[in-house]
């Protein structure tokens, strides 16, 4: 057991699987709640009034805007890119103790690997605790009623989905991570696949983003899938497609529904076109998230 693992359980399920951007900068004393100081002023000038984001289509960014908007950071924008494009900014960042803002989510390895913090939400804008939910197209049940079982009978903890995140980030390959996690909880595998009967070659497609966290459990369920005798197809794609592809039926299922606030605007476009088969995870969260170095502390300080 690596020293980085031991961090993980330390931490705990909520301390590695936290959504967030990260914002760094000093602050001192404020004057009032209305009149930018110059701390703030220090804030954004020292990461050009720059928020470090992930793929466009993500709910985390349309949550990010909307936090914009409700604290009235006029100068302020977020700046799309992808997950590993923003760790990999973070990582430089901290490493030269520079001052960045990130969008994070937990569960997610840099929470473990790098100190970091959530900025204050008190307007609430991102919400509290989230769940990770499954969806599944109409008529899954009818036309794979075995997957359908294991796909509903699915769920684990923060700490599970960890140990994979870590090691593909430690620079194990997807399926090796994913098949030395399900030969290691067997007992929990089985939960998933129990009074379930393997197939022949039946084809399933599942449909991801490309967020550490569902890299992890889609390549988990293709393993625990594939032992079951399906052939499994993973397709990764932003949150509105993955959407749009369970609700039209060019993909099965997707483990990756994160509500409800995350992918609020995707359930709410799409309800009655696909069927939510349970929760395979709670206690996750997106907010705002900064390396403790920076004395920030809310989303009003960016003010």
């Amino acid at each position: 057991m690596t020293l980085l693992f031991k961090k993980i359980t330390g931490l705990g399920a909520i301390a590695l699987l936290s959504l967030g951007l990260a914002a760094c900068g000093n602050e001192e004393d404020t004057q009032d709640d209305t009149t930018s100081t110059p701390e703030a002023n220090s804030v954004g000038e020292s990461v050009d009034y720059k928020i470090t984001g992930i793929d466009p289509g993500a709910g985390l960014m349309a949550a990010t805007e909307k936090a914009i908007e409700e604290y009235e950071l006029e100068d302020w924008s977020v700046i799309a890119g992808s997950s590993a494009a923003m760790t990999a900014s973070l990582q430089k960042a901290y490493e030269n103790e520079e001052p960045i803002i990130v969008t994070g989510w937990t569960p997610h390895w840099k929470f473990a690997k790098f100190d970091l913090k959530y900025l204050e939400d008190p307007k609430e804008v991102f919400g509290g605790e989230e769940e990770i939910r499954t969806i599944g197209r109409l008529g899954l049940q009818e036309d794979l009623p075995e997957a359908h079982q294991i796909l509903s009978q699915f769920n684990w903890t923060q700490d599970d989905m960890g140990e994979v995140m870590i090691a593909i980030q430690d620079g194990e390959k997807e399926d090796v991570a994913s098949q030395n996690w399900v030969e290691s909880n067997e007992d929990k595998v089985a939960e998933w696949t129990k009074d379930v009967e393997k197939v022949d070659g039946d084809e399933i497609k599942l449909a991801y983003v490309a967020w550490d966290s569902e890299i992890a459990s889609h390549n988990v369920m293709k393993i625990v899938l594939e032992d079951m005798g399906y052939d499994v197809n993973l397709v990764q794609v932003e949150a509105g497609p993955l959407w749009t592809a369970v609700a039209d039926g060019s993909a099965d299922a997707s483990l990756a529904a994160w509500m409800p606030l995350t992918h609020k605007t995707y359930a709410d476009k799409f309800e009655g076109d696909f069927e939510e088969l349970g929760v395979n995870m709670t206690g996750v969260k997106i907010g705002l998230v900064v390396p403790t170095y920076m004395d920030i502390t809310s989303v009003e300080d960016l003010k």
